[in-house]
């Protein structure tokens, strides 16, 4: 007699079959949840921070206009002035200081629990960390057109036509490692502090990384310098100018960075996500 049998004797009660609970299975969406919509919402509601946007604008053409009136602009450098090469150094410090700003704000986000509310989309966190550095770049976009047009208006930097888009679209490109460094910082630090700890930390990098005021091959001083972040993007920008040969190690620079401050910003948006 076999125990079904035996179940279904007087005596024996029936025992009801296991509920079988149901799998829910999310499957992501393409690109990870990136889109153009998402894209679109998240640049508009980060211009809508008009004090944030203007002041990544004023300050690098000011500082633009200090420092290009305190040396001698019509000296040769290279294909241009010594102004062209403030040019772009300044649109390469507005670009690097707005997106790194603009990742940054996330702290932000955190200590109002958004982070958290993230849990619940199909967003993954490498296709978040790219929305925010997009746009971020965005912010940057601004900032380096300002400098640039500042420039033109005033006259002083002299190079050739297509050097101008072309220095203008490396800045661009190279800002990405910085809007990764702002949103590893941005998870990584307190949102009281993380703005403090950039406006010394983006001044410190462009100095260690010879961004104002080129440093001699093969000196102490460019060994210390080829292990900071600024490094390659500050001779990649300038190399249109100054004629010098690109060199690997400049590539390798800035994709390394890159590489840390994207694993770093997913560590720690997954760290912050994770908690109970």
């Amino acid at each position: 007699m076999t125990s079904a049998t035996q179940s279904a004797q007087p005596g024996h009660p029936v025992r009801p079959a296991p509920a079988v609970l149901p799998t829910l299975h999310r499957p992501v969406p393409a690109w990870g949840g990136f889109s153009l919509r998402l894209f679109a919402l998240e640049v508009r509601r980060l211009l809508r921070n008009r004090r944030t946007v203007i002041l990544m604008v004023v300050m690098p053409v000011a500082l633009y206009f200090i420092a290009s009136s305190s040396v001698g602009g019509d000296q040769d450098a290279g294909h241009g002035n010594v102004a062209a090469y403030i040019l772009i150094s300044m649109g390469v410090y507005g670009a690097m200081l707005a997106t790194t700003s603009a990742g940054a704000m996330v702290a932000v986000e955190r200590s109002r629990g958004w982070t958290r509310q993230l849990r619940l989309t199909p967003l993954t966190p490498v296709a978040y960390i790219l929305l925010k550095a997009c746009c971020a770049v965005v912010l940057g976009a601004l900032s380096v057109t300002a400098v640039y047009l500042a420039g033109a208006v005033s006259g002083g930097p002299q190079m050739a036509g297509y050097l101008w888009p072309l220095t203008a679209g490396i800045a661009l490109a190279g800002s990405l490692v910085f809007a990764a460094l702002g949103l590893f910082l941005g998870y990584l630090l307190p949102s009281e502090n993380v703005m403090q700890f950039l406006g010394l930390g983006v001044a410190a990098m462009a100095f260690l990384g010879g961004l104002f005021y080129p440093i001699p091959a093969g000196s102490t001083l460019d060994l210390v310098a080829s292990f900071t972040p600024l490094y390659g993007l500050g001779h990649l920008v300038h190399a249109p100018l100054t004629g010098d040969p690109v060199q690997a190690v400049w590539v390798l620079n800035v994709l390394v960075w890159f590489a840390i401050f994207v694993l770093g910003a997913v560590w720690r948006f997954r760290a912050d996500t994770a908690r109970g």
